[in-house]
């Protein structure tokens, strides 16, 4: 028999977050928590939910891969003719939310959206492994496909094309985005629901770090 769902719970306990701790800048206080995901070797730490608007003013999202992080913000690359890219396109701004649950850590991430470099885009590409290229020539990501032999035929002509070739030239739908955001919050699980929550803003091109209620 399902557990009633409503009775399912979590004390959250691994931590607390004071917000006189956290660093002024929240790139470089996602680095420090990024990197104790790292060695605390929570599996595929850079896996992010993505939430974008789609036409009908509908929010859709999806799990997708972090690639990069600077001062600028935050990459992942992805194909440009999914759906999702136009998305993009139409409403150039998006969220992004981090979830470790071996750390009961959130961290929420809201900004506007930008084409990285096509030079980027090309030396991501072609350092993925040679399979992973071919695969995304091969897929007409978001379209429907009448079958998975399609995707599984278009893979060994691609492999036999370039059977001799190391790498694949960079698809011309294909690459990175940047979200620069505005807005990030630090979330640390703590007992009773009463979780830390420390967000900044950006206000005038400074970052503004304030205490949020749980």
């Amino acid at each position: 028999m399902i557990k009633n769902v409503a009775d399912l719970r979590q004390e959250y306990t691994a931590a607390t977050l004071d917000i006189a701790d956290t660093a002024e800048n929240p790139i470089d206080q996602f680095a420090r928590w990024f990197e104790e995901a790292l060695q605390a070797e929570v599996k595929e730490p850079n896996a992010f939910t993505l939430a974008t608007i789609n036409a009908a003013g509908r929010p859709r999202a999806r799990v997708v891969l972090l690639k990069g992080f600077d001062q600028d913000g935050f990459v992942f690359y992805t194909n440009y003719s999914s759906a999702k890219a136009a998305e993009l396109l139409a409403h150039p701004y998006a969220a992004m939310n981090f979830f470790w649950y071996d750390l009961e850590r959130q961290i929420r991430i809201e900004g506007k959206i930008e084409k990285v470099s096509t030079e980027t885009s090309r030396e991501y590409f072609q350092s993925r492994p040679k399979t992973s290229q071919i695969g995304a020539w091969a897929s007409p990501q978001s379209k429907v496909i009448t079958d998975r032999a399609v995707l599984d035929a278009e893979m060994e002509r691609l492999s036999q094309q370039y059977s001799s070739e190391e790498v694949l030239p960079l698809p011309p739908h294909w690459g990175g985005y940047l979200i620069r955001p505005d807005l990030i919050e630090f979330w640390q699980g703590r007992r009773s629901r009463l979780h830390d929550r420390v967000q900044y803003r950006l206000e005038h091109g400074q970052w503004v770090k304030e205490l949020l209620a749980p």
